[in-house]
Order: structure tokens, then C-alpha cells, then sequence
């Protein structure tokens, strides 16, 4: 729906707030102290009632994404559209005013005060969708309880989860065997991973070790019965392009490849062939085209090239030297082929330092290169820490989601995201960061907010979504 539809819809809502009802149709309680209000954009008058076969859509609540997740019951979410609610703490949140806006323009700079009454139409990832009786308005729009106008029904959700790094041997391998379950690590998170429609990461590990190591200590080989353990977690894509494909060599590596297809995980971004490589995995999902590449920036595995197996790679700092033009620029032309054939394109490059919050100049100038060859999510991995996100244009940007399965030791080498998107046909409206911490066992587990303040500070601090103009 259009801005004027929206804001026309919205001019109905506050003149007839009894058309916002719950599942059980309870009456609204009575008016409390009015909240402040920004003022309305201006609506022209309807000129007909809206029919009962007319299309809706969620009347969204919306939030700064830098709140934690935030539900209330169908009978409180009625009385913040109407302006009865002026504190946060009445929302379970931290006391202080509270601020509504119904200005769709409000949502790219969303102050941490404020909040939006919009519809469904209007939200991007900028913004945090409030649960209203336990029902997302994104994932699940239909089974939402607050409604608005709507020139069309809304499409069907389709969710993506992404992960940061899965490691799967040395220690973790050891702990898996000893559990008499390759597939340990994965278990605790495996019902949210495989709830998504879609489920991707990147294998920091081989399958095979067929040959000598070549990194010593941190040579990295995974049991090749976790395959099915990824299957089962949800997976349906890896990317490969990493410093640790290639950690036993030439033949670990194309075995490594060919076991994940074989057991019907798409592997991308490396191969025997540069043509293989090169290849984007693609999956469907409700008739909607989501397309996957991955680089390595970091070295240590080959780069693919006719007669050697490997890598797709982009020499950058801090690493592999200057940015090399070339190699990037054919990493943008695979991003442009992909775009002309599928609906949402992902990139997941092996970048950056390690261990620091702080992400390189490079990394962004990179990103945008990608953004502007078609990349609708860029995800990153390597530093072993997270690292921020932002939007550009209708892109998302993650520098590093942190380790999702790893043996190292310190606090935030234990601490990572999880990112769930959701997708309305091949628009990305929302983007949810969930908190995990790798246990002794070197297994995730989610964690609360409250228990995940250090690690989503550092993720904050350096991240463009959520913050609003000094």
C-alpha cells in the first residue's frame, strides 16, 4: 500500500479505534493519560467504508531495534494505538516516556523513545516489530490480531536464518564422539534452525582428512557423519570459502564438497573447477529465488584456478594485501548473473580481523560494491567476534555474526547472533538478531537479552541500525 493508502488507513484507525479487536473481541478498557503524539501526516477523506471482503494487512507496533523483544496482549497493543499508554514501562520495558508516531516516515530514524503505529506495508529492518499475543506481524500476518487497510493481502512469509561459522572438529569433534553423537553441537539449537524455511552458515571445517595437515594444531576435520546432523539442524546451504577448506589438502577438499552435495547441502563458493566454485547455490522457497555466493579474503586455502582445487577469493586487508581489483571485480560479475536470475541474492565473505568488534574500512567499501552488483544480504565471517550491521538502501549488511560452533575459549569467542530475516516475496522487512552462548560442551544455546548485554554492546556499538541522529 501506498504512503497516502496508508496514512488514510490510519486516519480510519483513530477515529474508530474499536476496529483494532483481539481474537476473543474483548472490549477496550477505559482511556488512560494520552501519550505524546507527533502529529498525523495529512489523509484525505475516505469516501466509502472498507467491505468486509476487502484486503487487509497487520497494523504494525513498532519499535527501535536496539529494544529487546517486546509482546503485549491484543487489549494493551489497542490502548497504545489509541494513545493511552505514555511510559515504556506499561510495554515491560525500562521506565520512561513514550512517544507514538503514526508517521511512516519516522521508521528509517526511529528514536529509542518512540514509538511507531504504521502498516505492515511501511516496515523495514530499521525497525523491531512488537509480538502482540505471542504473534509476529511479519512471520505470521494472518493469525495477527490488529488490522488496517491494505490494497493487496500480504504475501507469504518466507524466513532466513543465516549463521556465523560451524566448526566441527578438533575438540568439538572430540566432544561429539564422546557424547556417541557427531551431531552433538548441533542439537540444542536444531529446532529454531530447522523452524526456517531456509537455513545457511559457513563450514569452517572439512569432512574428509584425506592427506596431511596443513595448518598443524588448527587443521580443522569434521567427522563426515555430521552431514546428516546438518540435515537434520535445518541446513540447506554452506558456504566453503574459508581459510579451512582447504586443511587437508587437495583431495579433503573436493570430497568435502562433493559429501555436503551428495547429502543435499548446497555447497558454495568452492570446488574442484573454478566453474564449480563459482557456481551460486539456489534454493526455492514459496515460489521466491534466494541465491548464495561466498569468497574468501583470508588466504591459507587455495584459490581455485583450472587444474587446482579451491576457494573463490578476493585478496583484501587485512590479510591477503591491497584490494585486489580484479578478483573483486569477478566476484561482482557473478553477483550481476546471479541477480538476473533469482529474487534475493546473499553473499557471505570470509573477511576481516580477528577478534576485534571493529570492522575494516575495506569491508564497508566492499559490501558496497556488492550491494550495488545486486546483493540484497551480505553476511561475513572469520573474526570469530560480532560485528555491526547496517542498511544500505534495501540491503543489509552483517560484518561478522561471531562463531555459532567453536572450541575457543574466550567470553566473546562464545558469544554470537544469530540472524533471522523474513521475507515478504523479495522484500527484506524484517531482521532479528538472537543471542547464543557456546556452552562447555561447545554447543549454542540461546540466551536472554539481559544475559547477552556485553556481546550485543560490542555488536551495537558499531552498527547503523538503530541509530538515530546526534
Amino acid at each position: 500500500m501506498g504512503v497516502r493508502g496508508a496514512a488514510v488507513a490510519l486516519a480510519l484507525l483513530a477515529a474508530l479505534p474499536t476496529a483494532c479487536t483481539s481474537p476473543d473481541g474483548d472490549p477496550a478498557p477505559a482511556p488512560g493519560r494520552p501519550a505524546t503524539t507527533s502529529p498525523a501526516t495529512p489523509t484525505a477523506t475516505p469516501t466509502a467504508t472498507p467491505t468486509a471482503e476487502a484486503a487487509d494487512q497487520p497494523l504494525v507496533l513498532a519499535v527501535n531495534p536496539r529494544r529487546p523483544p517486546i509482546d503485549v496482549s491484543p487489549r494493551l497493543a489497542r490502548r497504545v494505538v489509541r494513545g493511552d499508554v505514555d511510559d515504556w514501562s506499561a510495554l515491560g520495558q525500562p521506565a520512561g516516556p513514550l512517544t507514538v508516531t503514526r508517521r511512516v516516515g519516522a521508521l528509517a530514524t526511529l528514536a529509542p523513545g518512540t514509538l511507531a503505529v504504521v502498516p505492515a506495508s511501511a516496515v523495514r529492518p530499521e525497525v523491531r516489530a512488537v509480538d502482540v499475543g505471542g504473534v509476529d506481524p511479519l512471520r505470521q500476518p494472518a493469525r495477527y490480531p490488529l488490522r488496517t487497510a491494505a490494497d493487496q493481502e500480504p504475501p507469504r512469509p518466507t524466513t532466513l536464518t543465516v549463521v556465523g561459522d560451524v566448526m566441527l572438529g578438533r575438540r568439538v569433534g572430540q566432544r561429539a564422539a564422546a557424547e556417541g553423537d557427531p551431531s552433538y553441537p548441533l542439537r540444542p539449537m536444531q529446532h529454531r534452525l530447522a523452524a526456517a524455511d531456509l537455513t545457511v552458515g559457513n563450514l569452517e571445517s572439512t569432512l574428509s582428512a584425506d592427506g596431511a595437515p596443513t595448518q598443524g594444531g588448527d587443521s580443522f576435520a569434521a567427522d563426515p557423519r555430521v552431514r546428516a546432523g546438518l540435515r537434520d539442524a535445518g541446513f540447506d546451504a554452506l558456504g566453503v570459502a574459508n581459510n579451512h577448506l582447504g586443511d587437508f589438502g587437495d583431495r579433503a577438499l573436493v570430497r568435502t564438497v562433493d559429501l555436503l552435495r551428495d547429502g543435499g547441502l548446497h555447497p558454495f563458493g568452492g570446488g574442484a573447477s573454478p566453474a564449480g566454485a563459482r557456481r551460486p547455490a539456489v534454493v526455492e522457497r514459496h515460489g521466491i529465488r534466494f541465491g548464495f555466493l561466498a569468497f574468501n579474503a583470508i588466504g591459507e586455502t587455495p584459490e581455485v584456478a583450472p587444474g587446482q582445487p579451491g576457494v573463490v577469493s578476493v585478496g583484501m586487508p587485512p590479510r591477503t594485501g591491497p584490494l585486489d581489483r580484479a578478483e573483486l571485480d569477478r566476484v561482482l560479475r557473478s553477483v550481476r548473473r546471479l541477480d538476473r536470475t533469482v529474487d534475493v541474492v546473499t553473499v557471505t565473505p570470509h573477511w576481516g580481523e580477528q577478534y576485534t568488534q571493529r570492522p575494516w574500512p575495506v569491508q564497508r567499501r566492499v559490501a558496497r560494491a556488492l550491494v550495488r552488483a545486486g546483493a540484497d544480504l551480505v553476511v561475513g565471517g572469520h573474526p570469530h567476534w560480532v560485528q555491526g550491521a547496517s542498511m544500505d538502501g534495501d540491503a543489509l549488511v552483517v560484518h561478522s555474526l561471531g562463531n555459532f560452533v567453536f572450541d575457543m575459549e574466550t567470553p566473546q569467542t562464545r558469544e554470537g547472533l544469530v540472524l533471522e530475516a523474513v521475507f515478504w516475496g523479495d522484500q527484506l522487512k524484517a531482521a532479528e538478531f538472537v543471542p547464543y552462548r557456546i556452552g562447555e560442551d561447545h554447543a549454542p544455546r540461546v540466551v536472554g537479552w539481559e544475559q547477552a548485554a556485553a556481546n550485543l554492546g560490542l555488536f551495537w556499538q558499531f552498527s547503523g541500525l538503530g541509530a538515530t541522529p546526534r
